[in-house]
């Protein structure tokens, strides 16, 4: 069983890797939040300003903060974003 000592620790790895995308988020006005990281280990995010209602979301998640988690964090067993907009 993970303790919220092991949760903050992954938080802020995760935290870590998104720091590296964030300025690429924020030069087109959007940002990335996270949620929680759950006890079996699953990143939620949720995508502000700009980056939730860019149709270019879903990408942005699956090839940029998605595979910076799992790359950084290993032990992250999933990301999932709570806001994406569906590609049109």
């Amino acid at each position: 069983m993970g303790t919220a000592t092991d949760n903050e620790l992954l938080l802020n790895r995760v935290e870590s890797a998104l720091n590296g995308i964030r300025p690429y988020l924020e030069a087109d006005g959007g940002n990335v939040k996270v949620l929680e990281v759950t006890n079996d280990k699953v990143v939620r995010l949720e995508l502000v300003g700009a980056c939730g209602t860019c149709p270019m979301s879903a990408m942005t998640f699956k090839a940029g903060l998605e595979e910076a988690i799992l790359k950084a964090v290993p032990e992250v067993s999933r990301v999932e974003a709570t806001n994406l907009t569906p590609a049109f």
